[in-house]
């Protein structure tokens, strides 16, 4: 796995009681910030990652090389102007870039945990990273954002949280997982658990790796990220580099060859069980169940104001879902304002060059930040 000795990291050395009923401490969380934060404290930005992002969300990614997975939005003059704001993005408990996770070694075995690393949450997840406010002095964030499963944090950020954040922007997500989410997320796993390099969650002590798993799981995620009309455009039936069929196995078409291609890449910077462990906090996530089937309940102590956004293409946290959230705030007179941006490039439209979505999301940051 990547060598994650120089990030960033804080070590979280008060309990913290886990939704499965484990308690952890002397944790590592590790970090990214941008921009620098001003004497009042008042300008820091907490955004939350998705399933496989991580604490670099722009710039180079020091691990992999690669371009940080917010790029297009996050950086000097853009969307969220590292100029102005003081940006902060943790990785995720359970993740696989220095935070405490799977990959970990336990103590007292010496062993790395695999699966003996706690089942969490969402919920747990925010509540590890709540310390990096207190470890950076801030009493109050100006803004909590992200998409997707980072869309879900900010939620459940916001119910934890009531008065912790001026300003929340939950994209592209949901406020619990549906079946067919969970049903995407389990062939997933089970393409993990099948392949016989996983040694029941144990490969790293015993130095294999599921990368074949792992990557099946990928593709079948990442035509979830995907719309039928932008593939559709973007690939159509054309084919790999040759005028007729093969007749064979092999990758025929271009499409196949792009997403065998999506999934060899992923395999080289993320870890198997780490994929295991956040979709399992993804399906597990009901801010409806958690405040009792009404959704209302779980932003009534709040004042933040919210800004939700969807994409007109995005079948995995369609625009309804996200409505549900407006409504839901709206019930309770809650600050909320919602935009669906057009797009062909499906749920993946946060991550990508959408010029719309960028634009009206700093428009709304930078009125927002102007002095009540």
């Amino acid at each position: 796995m990547n060598n994650t000795n120089n990030i960033k990291k804080i070590i979280v050395d008060k309990p913290l009681k886990l939704d499965c009923g484990k308690i952890i401490n002397n944790f590592p969380i590790a970090y990214e910030t941008y921009g620098s934060l001003n004497d009042k404290k008042d300008n820091a930005i907490l955004i939350f990652h998705a399933l496989t992002g991580d604490q670099f969300v722009s710039g180079i990614n020091p691990i992999t090389k690669k371009d940080g997975w917010w790029s297009y939005a996050v950086g000097p003059n853009k969307a969220i102007d590292t100029n102005k704001y003081f940006i902060i993005c943790a990785n995720v408990i359970g993740g696989c870039m220095g935070s405490y996770g799977p990959s970990d070694i336990d103590p007292k075995s010496n062993k790395i945990l695999g699966t003996n690393f706690p089942v969490i949450t969402i919920n747990d997840m925010v509540n590890a990273q709540y310390n990096l406010l207190d470890f950076f002095k801030i009493k109050k964030l100006f803004c909590v954002t992200g998409g997707s499963m980072g869309g879900m944090q900010v939620l459940q950020f916001v119910a934890n949280f009531p008065d912790k954040a001026k300003i929340a922007i939950p994209i592209a997500c949901t406020a619990s997982h549906s079946a067919q989410n969970i049903a995407f997320n389990e062939l997933g796993r089970q393409s993990i658990m099948a392949d016989t390099n996983w040694s029941n969650g144990n490969y790293s002590n015993e130095k294999s790796n599921p990368d074949k798993g792992l990557s099946v799981a990928r593709m079948a995620a990442h035509i979830t990220y995907l719309s039928k009309n932008g593939l559709q455009e973007k690939f159509g039936r054309k084919l790999q580099e040759r005028d007729d069929l093969k007749f064979s196995f092999d990758a025929d078409f271009q499409i196949e060859s792009y997403l065998r291609y999506q999934g060899s890449v992923f395999v080289d910077r993320f870890d198997a069980n780490s994929y295991l462990y956040i979709t399992r906090a993804m399906d597990y996530f009901d801010l409806i169940k958690q405040y009792g089937g009404n959704l209302s309940k779980a932003f009534t102590n709040t004042k933040t104001k919210f800004f939700i956004i969807s994409f007109t293409s995005d079948w995995l946290y369609p625009t309804s879902e996200n409505k549900d959230i407006v409504i839901a705030l709206n019930a309770i007179g809650a600050n909320v304002g919602f935009v669906e941006i057009e797009s062909d490039k499906g749920h993946d439209s946060f991550l990508l060059n959408v010029p719309k979505f960028l634009e009206t999301m700093k428009n709304y940051i930078n009125a927002s930040y102007i002095k009540d």
